[in-house]
């Protein structure tokens, strides 16, 4: 087991040695190891143990707590990778244009290839909406042959829009009629669909922030998505290829009924999942989740890469050299450095 889901109210969290200890109502109600825990995610009205924190910090347990009814993710990271010239090469590429340009064509072209992928698989098991899928195969292969002819970021994030858009077209093709689904809308979600998609995409952002985290990265500086306040934008990146496999996820979840219209509550302030759905939720998501936190892995490796720290640092003394570059004697950026403009 590496991931812990806590979503239950009343619920303490205490350390006993090596173990995660459960108490309710002033009573031990169960245990659980720490050494084979990677991740914990807490909704609800949970207690935690300061000696806790502590102890699944120095193991390398990130703490991901979802508040209120939307889930707003706030996270507690583990101990930092100790390299730290990953970060500045990091912070150098991201202040470099046609490096922000290349990292950006990389990030881009793995979301439309998943997309692709996902409408390819449905192109005969759905003959009902053969239409919209072909035009949606077509519109968005054609958008992959334009990948590389986009001089700027900002065109790119222009043609991704524009492949969101067709491509959520044809998953409204796919969802049934009774869920409500017109396409993407978020905060809040209005139907069950786009809450299980805002449920998803949460909990993979804050796995892209544990994957940047613990190989070195800085969550929060990227390169498609540039820096802006409050958004972790290397995770924003590091998620866009991951998007149609949660989206996959959440079309079986409906089709096989594990999740049902009946799982789901609507008022004023969006739709929502109840309590009973979010727990056959997390325990069919887990085994996908698996999977997604190998494909980050692997992202945040191939971004490395990119910047020009691979995964044995070999690198570290031309980083260094560059960063040193960067700066004059009274510590300002070089002017020859541009920034993206911003979102």
């Amino acid at each position: 087991m590496s991931t812990l889901y806590v979503d239950r109210r009343n619920v303490r969290l205490t350390s006993d040695g090596e173990a995660l200890v459960f108490h309710e109502n002033g009573e031990r109600i169960g245990t659980v190891p720490m050494a084979p825990l990677q991740r914990v995610f807490i909704r609800g009205g949970v207690e935690l143990d300061s000696t806790l924190l502590g102890k699944l910090g120095a193991h390398g347990v990130g703490i991901v707590i979802l508040s209120g009814r939307k889930g707003e993710p706030s996270l507690f990271l583990p101990r930092p990778h100790n390299d730290a010239t990953r970060r500045l090469a990091q912070y150098r590429a991201a202040m470099d244009v046609p490096a922000c340009l290349r990292i950006s064509r990389f990030f881009v072209r793995g979301k439309l290839l998943a997309q692709l992928a996902f409408l390819k698989a449905k192109l005969d098991s759905r003959l009902d909406a053969r239409y919209e899928i072909s035009r949606a195969l077509a519109g968005l292969g054609g958008m992959l042959e334009q990948l590389e002819s986009k001089p700027t970021v900002q065109e790119l994030r222009g043609l991704e829009g524009a492949s969101a858009n067709l491509y959520f077209s044809a998953i409204a093709a796919l969802v049934p009629d009774s869920l409500h689904f017109h396409g993407r809308n978020r905060r809040p979600p209005r139907d069950p669909v786009n809450a299980v998609l805002s449920l998803g995409y949460t909990l993979l952002h804050a796995e892209a922030i544990l994957a940047s985290h613990g190989v070195g990265m800085d969550p929060w500086v990227g390169f498609y998505h540039v820096p802006a306040f409050g958004r972790e934008s290397l995770a924003s990146d590091l998620v866009e290829a991951g998007r149609p496999d949660v989206d996959a996820w959440a079309l079986t979840m409906f089709n096989k009924q594990t999740l049902r219209a009946e799982d789901f509550s609507t008022n004023a302030d969006g739709c929502f999942l109840g309590k009973a759905g979010r727990e056959r939720f997390y325990r069919a998501w887990e085994p996908l989740a698996e999977n997604l936190r190998k494909s980050l892995d692997a992202r945040c490796r191939e971004v490395l890469a990119l910047i020009g720290e691979d995964e044995d640092g070999q690198s570290e003394a031309e980083a260094r050299a560059a960063w040193g570059a960067a700066w004059d004697g009274d510590g300002n950026v070089d002017s020859a450095d541009q920034a993206v403009e911003p979102d």
